[in-house]
């Protein structure tokens, strides 16, 4: 029994490392996360929308429209006088909001005139992800109600004769306003169809090149160790600080080549948003200028040095090549994270503790970067960039620190003496 229990404790001292525990940890987090998400997606889906209404028109359609508001909706600002307008975006935009409604002073007669009426929306969008539209889609469902109550009441009463009034007695004209800009003849939904391909096409992009580089560096510290380069490397009349500066200026050069492959691919990328609106009338061209390409390559060329670095340092805990592959899911984790959540949502829509946790991982900002570009939010990219070239620093000062130890080819940094206390 002893044999079986020494057996035991070998392979459990074996198995049950750092490189084995780390991984699942950081799994559980981003799990737990990601269900918090999710679970605010599903709360946010049976709200009522929060709006406002400005009817001006009080009769008997309009009464028909403000009715199902009142009953579907949250509605925080009720006026009957246009020139509320300004007074009710503010009120809404205080309460979460997403809309102001207007029902304007032709609104019925239009429609016994056998012409659509006109119902205006003034959109308050904060953020482009899956989680964000939720309120905004949920406000298009009750205006399709509305349309449809006005339907029934025109058969009811027998009021026209024309059957494409009462298939659809109202229309809108809608105007967006996200990130501070005004976008005339748009909807949410066209705003968040024209940026979802970025949304989920750049973040995978950047998690592939983190992924393929930092695998890189990682196995190639793994082979010096199990070929024996890295000790007879150590050995010889050169300093520790210049190998690792050896190692790092390497991985720069190889991080500022995929940064430039990449900026040049994102410049063609995203070299002009077109988006038109629902009517056909209006169209906006949003791009990156060559300033912003500049900021999206720096902050893709910071991270990646983090990223390499960060690599190295899971490099020198490997023994082997095999032991390196398992060291790669840190890494491939921090990666996957911020895809994930630059999907659900917009970063600036996330609650304080996702977003602090999303600004953390240095290598959420090239993913956030383009978006934030574009709608011209510099302190965030800037912020990332200075926050990335801080983590690079730190991470390369612990790579050559390790180098220094006579523990590295061992594949230890020496925990036991970082939390050794004297008695």
């Amino acid at each position: 029994m002893s044999a079986l229990g020494n057996i035991i404790r070998k392979e459990l001292k074996e198995l049950l490392t750092p490189a084995t525990i780390l991984p699942i940890l950081i799994l559980t987090i981003i799990f737990g996360s990601l269900g918090g998400t999710i679970s605010g997606i599903e709360e946010e889906a049976s709200a009522a929308p929060i709006i406002g209404v400005i009817n001006e028109n009080n009769t008997i359609f309009s009464d028909i429209a403000v009715d199902v508001f009142n009953n579907n909706a949250e509605v925080v600002f009720n006026s009957t006088d246009i020139s509320d307008r300004q007074q009710g975006l503010k009120q809404v935009g205080e309460n979460n909001g997403v809309a102001l409604i207007i029902i304007p002073k032709n609104f019925t007669e239009k429609i016994e005139n056998d012409m659509p009426g006109v119902i205006e929306i003034y959109w308050i969008m904060k953020g482009a992800g899956l989680m964000d539209t939720i309120s905004s889609s949920s406000v298009e469902h009750i205006l399709g109600i509305v349309s449809i109550n006005i339907s029934s009441e025109l058969i009811e009463d027998n009021s026209t004769s024309n059957a494409t009034i009462v298939l659809a007695p109202t229309t809108r004209t809608e105007t967006t306003n996200f990130k501070g800009i005004d976008f005339k003849g748009i909807s949410p939904g066209t705003i968040t169809r024209m940026l979802s391909s970025q949304s989920t096409t750049i973040p995978i992009i950047m998690m592939m090149i983190i992924i393929m580089a930092g695998g890189m560096v990682i196995s190639s510290m793994a082979l010096e160790k199990e070929n024996k380069t890295l000790e007879t490397l150590l050995t010889l009349p050169v300093k520790r600080t210049s190998i690792v500066t050896g190692k790092i200026t390497a991985s720069a050069i190889v991080g500022l080549v995929l940064a430039l492959i990449y900026m040049v691919g994102i410049g063609y990328y995203m070299q002009s948003f077109n988006m038109q609106g629902d009517a056909g009338s209006t169209s906006f061209s949003i791009s990156l200028s060559s300033f912003d390409l500049l900021l999206v390559g720096l902050s893709l060329f910071v991270a990646l040095v983090a990223a390499l670095s960060l690599c190295m340092l899971l490099g020198t805990l490997a023994k082997n090549y095999k032991s390196a592959q398992t060291l790669t899911f840190p890494v491939t984790m921090m990666a996957m994270f911020p895809m994930l959540i630059t999907m659900f949502t917009d970063f600036d829509t996330l609650p304080l503790g996702l977003k602090t946790l999303v600004f953390a991982i240095p290598f959420s900002h090239p993913m956030i970067a383009p978006r934030a570009l574009l709608f011209n939010d510099y302190m965030l990219v800037i912020a990332g960039i200075i926050y990335t070239t801080i983590f690079a620093i730190i991470m390369i000062s612990i790579v050559v620190w390790v180098f220094r130890t006579d523990r590295l080819l061992t594949g230890s940094i020496g925990t036991k003496k970082l939390f050794k206390f004297k008695k």
